[in-house]
């Protein structure tokens, strides 16, 4: 269990690369209405304005919102990482930071993750969905190493299937799904952290 837990339950970190703005579309449009848990998506956007918080508010019922730093993760709201900026969750609140850039992007989807797996320990769930190469690999570990869970969009399904694919090589994932079953399997896993008792054993128990 990771230490200095934050008020909040538990958390949900995702990322995507090429592919990822219709990717982080159609999974909002599939969210219940006042989601469990927090959301925090980095997109690999680099120092491109972008106007992703307000197309995704409008594609589903749970509010998203441009993160701003000391804002702190709130259930039903989709953070979502801004321009040039990394996004990190440290003692229960969402920090940016302009450090080096990760995989020659920032925002990168590592430094979310890592800090997610250091913040929330078993209470993380580290989402990868479409994109190339291999950021969120060694994030995605972390988290399975800190106890957390591992969620990666099935290559066949994405977009672009290299940054999945990547992550299946390097992480022994909890689960492997398209893009279409991630909205439910999410709310499976949220609902069930509200129980802490209640353990998740395979994907037959959440549906």
């Amino acid at each position: 269990m990771a230490a200095n837990l934050p008020a909040v339950r538990q958390v949900i970190v995702m990322g995507a690369s090429a592919g990822g703005v219709n990717a982080i579309l159609a999974l909002a449009a599939a969210l219940p209405r006042n989601f469990p848990a927090p959301i925090l998506f980095v997109h690999h956007i680099g120092a491109h304005r972008s106007a992703l918080d307000k197309l995704v508010s409008t594609c589903g019922p749970n509010l998203a919102v441009q993160a701003q730093d000391g804002d702190v993760p709130t259930p039903g709201t989709i953070h979502i990482a801004p321009a040039d900026h990394h996004m990190l969750l440290d003692a229960g609140v969402i920090r940016l930071s302009r450090g080096s850039k990760e995989h020659h992007a920032r925002p990168a989807i590592d430094p979310l993750f890592r800090s997610a797996a250091l913040a929330y320990g078993p209470l993380a769930t580290g989402v990868i969905l479409t994109g190339m190469l291999d950021d969120g690999s060694a994030g995605l570990r972390a988290i399975k190493e800190c106890g957390g869970t591992a969620v990666v969009q099935d290559p066949a399904d994405a977009h672009a299937p290299s940054m999945p694919q990547s992550a299946l090589d390097s992480v022994e994932v909890d689960y492997v799904a398209p893009l279409l079953s991630m909205g439910p399997l999410l709310h499976g896993l949220a609902r069930r952290r509200m129980a802490p008792s209640k353990m998740v054993d395979s994907p037959l128990a959440l549906q």
